[in-house]
């Protein structure tokens, strides 16, 4: 039996982390699957690895502790743009020698790290390497051996940034194949580098049993709590919603940076008693809560591809979102399964919105059009060409 290794940061909440979930568990039993990641959350763990899996965790113990306590978790992995982080969140706080101490722990924590991945890429014995970030990528192709077919796995959509772009293709220069999860990013990155370009789209694991009846006066959004998914905005939506259907409730699942922002707006919009912040929650939780919605709602500014709206479709529901987020074009069909919304008009997201809320007849079209979509993207259908580009490198 063939071994593939999976690099990883972590394996808590995430997109990327669903992503190496549903691909190791689908493969397990036709592959000797292993996961290398740098830090082991426990506070943070959604999902439940089959036990065929071997998981190897770098950083653990007293070590993840205190970068759980210096909000790092759910951030990216160089340490600079962690310090920003931190910079904001303690000079907001008057904390100023807190900073200093606790910039230099997570700059250690995090070279700590990053010479204990290079050392297990160095010595791992696998016929491919898969690896999910970009800093991963770069010491894949560095450090592994010859003969280890190495695959980067990209996940997020440069979204105009040049210099995240450049990052990337730099990255991936010494590997062997790239996996992109859009058309266009393929389109974007296949004339840039060097070694053949993949589009295979993520996936969800299965269809649910049952689907929402969307007749709940509820609405959902998953995601982490940060700048990029538009939480913010989201709340200015929902007050313009509210104003006309005070009876309707928002569930946001996750956690971040800005849930302190995002309570202050739902104080200052006096929506405490309609919005509910969830925090981090399990797969599990999260389907209970998509069964009893029934409108899913996504305000990113940018997303490759968005599972969570495969996730919305899944259970019969109609999703609206900005069209500034790329993975919503790509998903959603105008009209058909949701609304796409131009120029991040909130007042016109708003509106559909409140159409949707006053036509469950609507609600019901869209949100099984959106069902029969989501069948195409189940983990079985999509392990297919992740077979094939897996048997092609082995060969």
């Amino acid at each position: 039996m063939k071994k593939i290794t999976v690099l990883a940061l972590h394996l808590g909440y995430g997109g990327i982390e669903k992503c190496i979930h549903m691909l190791s568990d689908s493969l397990c039993d036709q592959y000797q699957f292993e996961i290398i990641s740098t830090y082991q959350f426990e506070h943070l763990k959604t999902y439940s690895f089959n036990e065929k899996i071997s998981i190897q965790y770098l950083l653990s113990g007293d070590l993840a502790k205190k970068v759980e306590s210096y909000k790092l978790n759910f951030l990216h992995f160089h340490w600079i743009q962690l310090w920003k982080e931190l910079f904001r969140d303690y000079i907001k706080r008057g904390k100023i020698i807190e900073l200093i101490k606790d910039t230099w722990k997570s700059y250690l924590t995090v070279r700590n790290g990053k010479q204990k991945m290079i050392k297990a890429i160095q010595s791992c014995d696998s016929d491919i390497i898969i690896s999910t970030r970009d800093i991963h990528n770069k010491w894949l192709g560095k450090y592994a051996k010859k003969d280890i077919y190495k695959i980067g796995w990209e996940h997020n959509h440069p979204h105009g940034n040049q210099k995240y772009a450049k990052r990337i293709i730099k990255s991936v220069q010494n590997l062997d194949a790239f996996v992109v999860v859009s058309p266009e990013l393929k389109q974007f990155y296949e004339s840039k580098v060097k070694c053949p370009c993949f589009y295979i789209p993520n996936a969800i694991e299965n269809l649910p049993k049952e689907i929402s009846n969307r007749m709940e006066k509820r609405m959902i959004s998953v995601g982490r709590l940060s700048h990029e998914k538009g939480y913010l905005d989201l709340m200015d939506v929902f007050d313009l919603v509210h104003k006309k259907n005070p009876d309707w409730k928002l569930d946001i699942i996750g956690d971040g940076v800005e849930r302190n922002l995002i309570e202050q707006k739902i104080k200052q919009y006096d929506l405490e008693n309609v919005v509910t912040l969830h925090g981090f929650q399990d797969k599990d939780y999260i389907n209970q809560y998509l069964l009893k919605s029934s409108i899913y709602v996504m305000a990113s500014y940018t997303e490759s591809f968005g599972i969570v709206l495969l996730e919305g479709f899944s259970y019969g529901l109609p999703c609206v979102a900005f069209d500034s987020a790329e993975g919503a074009n790509l998903l959603i069909s105008n009209n058909w399964d949701g609304y796409l919304i131009p120029n991040r008009d909130q007042q016109q997201m708003a509106k559909r919105i409140c159409e949707l809320i006053q036509n469950q007849n609507r609600r019901i079209i869209m949100g099984d059009n959106g069902y029969k979509k989501a069948e195409k993207y189940q983990m079985k259908e999509i392990k297919k060409e992740w077979i094939s580009l897996l048997e092609k490198s082995i060969s």
